[in-house]
């Protein structure tokens, strides 16, 4: 039973509920990016190429075929989305910054100040 209690533990802290979601989310948006590269980029690539698709582009050397399109198709989804990803970073970074670069309220003078100040006030009447 301990160790049942211990792995509850170790499930609920804060790292491996928000490994948890950032892995469904980026499962979630390599779909997005997968459709956005079969649907939109790869047939663009597949009119300026002149193939079928880009999963069709091939070369031969003597008999052997060497398929280099599904190749060309992951490294193409991979660059989309690390550039997604920096720019995403990288707005979050800048709107953090902004943050910490707004001016903080004045903190209140401290109790000695203020007791002079009242005194200084005194004085003046």
């Amino acid at each position: 039973m301990g160790m049942l209690k211990e792995f509850k533990e170790f499930a609920m802290k804060g790292n491996i509920v928000d490994l948890a979601v950032a892995v469904i989310i980026g499962g979630a948006f390599g779909k997005i990016v997968g459709a956005l590269t079969d649907s939109i980029i790869m047939p663009i690539i597949s009119l300026v190429i002149g193939k079928g698709g880009v999963s069709e582009i091939s070369f031969t050397v003597g008999q052997t075929v060497f398929p280099v399109g599904a190749f060309l198709q992951a490294v193409i989804d991979f660059i989309l989305i690390a550039l997604v990803l920096f720019f995403m970073i990288k707005t979050m970074n800048s709107m953090q910054k902004k943050k910490e670069e707004a001016p903080a309220a004045p903190a209140p003078p401290a109790e000695d100040i203020v007791l002079l100040r009242e005194i200084r006030d005194a004085l003046k009447k």
